[in-house]
């Protein structure tokens, strides 16, 4: 009798055509609300009392149109994310990059970061589990700086902001920052640079992964994807709608020529300016994107833009904090003069070359 239930609640489990058909009729359902942010976003400005080409209708419009355009990419890129990541458990990461050599395991670390959607805080207890298991300390960091700075929420949210063109630029250079930064922090031997504490499991992790499942069906890897959306969002939305909020100001009422004297091309002083008004400001790619357009559309350059967009995702004094915990200052110094070195350049290089 124990087991009479076991068929009628396994059969009642949709089948994977089903999952397939329901996500096939949900994608296009999505895109066809996605196509209706704009009339969407005029619609809720001419309730306000307010002309629609003034400073406060643009900011309004700006704003009611990257709000939800935003959140719905996010969400589609994060529950696909969290499916794939399914297959691939903390402990199986941490497995495949343990005893890699340094420059495939830096490559490897790179490359793992484009596939998660973290914000430069929530990247940190993944480093924190890397350096624990005993992954060499440069592999560690160019997960650290590729995860908040190149992942699929930037790439995909500025191929519609700047076109394919400059966000695969944008790839090759932000994964080459995080592949060479990582290879030179790791030859410069600085393991002696972590925390006392940091350093004793570091030396000593030997232990074995746990066992990860394989065998997950097609609806419980949904599930996972719809943790993952609930997580990510749950932590980064006030931060988009602070960085939309920000950027429907920019785009509404901050002056041109302002911007441009700030970011413009000619300025040599404008990409470290950027960066350094980046680092104090904390928010993740998906909330930074509204303010890169409105600074773009403000006729700021696109090298220094790029540069003041990569400070405020990768060098975060948010981030910086929680590595304190980890990390001694000296080490702390040398990442932020490597990640600065590597942004000061993109944006150099984007200037001349775009």
């Amino acid at each position: 009798m124990g087991d009479a239930g076991a068929p009628l609640e396994e059969s009642s489990k949709p089948s994977p055509t089903r999952l397939i058909l329901a996500t096939v009729v949900g994608v296009a359902i999505w895109w066809i609300v996605y196509n209706q942010l704009i009339p969407f976003s005029e619609a809720v400005t001419s309730l306000f009392p307010v002309e629609r080409h003034s400073h406060a209708g643009e900011a309004i419009a700006f704003f009611f149109y990257d709000v939800p355009k935003v959140l719905m990419l996010l969400t589609l890129i994060v529950f696909a994310m969290g499916v794939v990541r399914s297959w691939f458990s903390p402990e199986k990461t941490r497995a495949l990059l343990s005893g890699k050599r340094e420059g495939v395991g830096n490559v490897m670390s790179a490359g793992l970061g484009i596939l998660t959607p973290f914000c430069s805080c929530s990247a940190v207890p993944l480093f924190i589990g890397f350096v624990s298991a005993g992954v060499p300390l440069g592999v560690t960091f160019s997960f650290l700086i590729a995860a908040p700075m190149v992942n699929e929420v930037a790439l995909v949210l500025l191929v519609g902001l700047v076109g394919w063109n400059v966000a695969l630029t944008y790839l090759f250079f932000g994964l080459g920052i995080a592949i060479v930064a990582g290879w030179v922090i790791g030859k410069l031997k600085l393991e002696g640079w972590l925390q006392d504490w940091v350093q004793e499991i570091h030396s000593g992790a030997n232990a074995p992964t746990a066992a990860f499942d394989e065998k997950l069906t097609l609806l419980d890897r949904y599930k996972l994807g719809y943790e993952t959306v609930k997580e990510i969002l749950s932590k980064v939305w006030i931060w988009i709608i602070i960085g939309i909020g920000l950027g429907a100001i920019i785009h509404g009422y901050v002056p041109q020529d302002l911007m441009v004297r700030i970011m413009g091309a000619d300025a040599w002083w404008s990409v470290p300016a950027a960066v350094v008004m980046g680092v104090p400001l904390y928010t993740n790619a998906a909330g930074v994107i509204p303010i890169v357009e409105a600074l773009l559309g403000k006729g700021a350059a696109l090298g220094t833009v790029l540069a003041f967009m990569m400070s405020v995702i990768a060098l975060s004094l948010p981030e910086i904090l929680i590595l304190r915990q980890v990390l001694t200052l000296r080490l702390i110094a040398v990442f932020v003069a490597v990640v600065s070195s590597g942004i000061l350049a993109v944006g150099f290089l984007f200037n001349l070359i775009f």
